[in-house]
């Protein structure tokens, strides 16, 4: 997921567990303020009580007929105004059965959900009684009894409740869409960085990442650049070095191919020349003139696969023949094995002749590797090699081979010897790419080297 999509579900998490702390603590409050409110209204409803209470005690007359308990007129709209909402008040005064007047319950706001008014019932409880004498001084005149309708009660606490949900909610709503704004615009520089790092896998070492405003975003970008630096200068070593290397390979092949054309062919042809001796003076001796052709043979066969591992080894023709004549000599040599054998086919586009040395000799060996791979690892019919030099943009050599043994790339990528990897190094070396794809109906193998960077 997204840093930005995990900051604002964070943010989202956050203002919503704000959201109910405050409507729960909102919820509590009006808890409060209806026992509150239930309280002076028992208060208020009390003192109007007793004043009417001695009121009607100096109406009669006396003041010491204590037997006599009069019961005043409370039931009246004087009284109903000093309830609040909701609120019900039970008087029973001296022995006499209560009467209960009740305030509106409609002036407590809208019904409440029904998910509200389990869930408050469930926490609070019934509302509280809360208990009067109408008067301390003549304690058994009455007693007065307030009580919070539960309905009028939730109804209170969710009109308080609904208020603070709907602004909250807005508030929630707003602080979400600017932090994720805000966070969007401060996350902003991770794409350059995410670009400038995608630009370093694909060997861009050349770019460096803006200057940004967040100190932290500003070491990251300065890490990125020193590390594309350093890999710029770690990449120019290693193709030095893998230059150097192949030149190496290059002498070493030409060393091994002198001293095994001096010595081995100069030994292969004396022993022919002892085998036909022999042979020549062996005419009594049946026998002995069938074992030296025998030796002769097998010293012909043996001067075949010297002449093999000569043209493989050696590279010297390449600057005798030219690059295009050497590919052609590759080609014929592949098709004069004969035999169930594929048949190899070459295409040439462009100037060849002009080539760098190492650039036609790098051409000359990926294509060497390429149809010894065809031909070794697959059953095709026929392998094609087309080689063409491009002059447009400075130039490049552009080299293909593609079979139809019925191979797979992916086995190829998945698994690559030290042939593939041979050719990956070598075409890199030339500052040129190599890859490797899946044909109509086998493996192609394609690279191409610039020749701007080659020199």
């Amino acid at each position: 997921m997204p840093i930005i999509a995990q900051s604002v579900l964070r943010l989202v998490c956050v203002a919503a567990l704000c959201l109910a702390a405050t409507t729960l603590w909102v919820v509590d409050s009006a808890h409060r303020s209806i026992e509150e409110a239930t309280s002076a209204s028992a208060d208020r409803v009390a003192g109007q009580l007793e004043h009417l209470y001695w009121r009607e005690l100096l109406w009669r007359g006396s003041l010491r007929k204590t037997l006599i308990l009069p019961t005043p007129e409370w039931e009246t709209l004087e009284t109903l105004k000093l309830l609040s909402p909701g609120v019900c008040v039970d008087f029973a005064p001296g022995g006499a059965p209560a009467k209960r007047l009740c305030s509106q319950i409609d002036g407590g706001g809208a019904a409440a959900p029904a998910w509200f008014s389990r869930a408050f019932t469930a926490w609070f409880g019934t509302p509280p009684r809360i208990s009067r004498f109408m008067t301390v001084r003549q304690q058994d005149a009455g007693v007065l009894t307030a009580q919070a309708d539960s309905q009028a009660a939730v109804r209170l606490a969710w009109r308080e409740a609904s208020v603070v949900l709907r602004v909250a909610t807005l508030m929630v709503i707003a602080i979400v869409l600017l932090g994720a704004l805000a966070l969007g615009h401060l996350l902003a520089p991770t794409q350059a960085i995410v670009a400038g790092l995608r630009r370093l896998e694909r060997g861009d070492y050349g770019a460096s990442l803006p200057t940004f405003g967040a100190a932290e975003f500003g070491l990251i970008a300065r890490a990125v650049d020193d590390l594309a630096r350093r890999l710029a200068q770690v990449t120019e070593e290693r193709i030095a070095l893998t230059k150097r290397l192949f030149e190496v390979q290059e002498e070493e092949r030409r060393a091994l191919a002198r001293d095994l054309h001096d010595e081995f062919g100069q030994n292969l042809t004396a022993a022919t020349a002892f085998a036909a001796a022999i042979e020549a003076g062996a005419q009594d001796r049946p026998d002995l003139a069938e074992d030296a052709r025998a030796i002769s043979r097998l010293t012909h066969g043996m001067r075949a696969a010297l002449r093999q591992a000569l043209a493989r080894l050696r590279a010297q023709e390449l600057e005798e023949l030219g690059l295009e004549a050497s590919l052609a000599r590759l080609v014929a040599g592949w098709n004069a094995q004969g035999g169930r054998g594929p048949a190899f086919r070459l295409d040439v586009s462009g100037d060849l002749a002009g080539l760098p040395g190492g650039v036609a000799i790098g051409v000359y060996r990926v294509a060497q590797e390429c149809l010894t791979n065809a031909a070794r690892h697959g059953r095709p019919s026929e392998v094609r090699l087309r080689v063409v030099r491009n002059a447009a943009g400075g130039g490049g050599v552009a080299l293909s081979v593609e079979d139809d043994g019925g191979g797979h790339a992916s086995h190829v990528l998945a698994e690559p010897g030290r042939g593939v990897l041979g050719m990956r190094e070598r075409v890199a070396a030339l500052g040129g790419n190599l890859r490797i794809a899946e044909a109509p109906r086998g493996v192609r193998v394609e690279a191409y080297i610039p020749l701007r960077e080659a020199a």
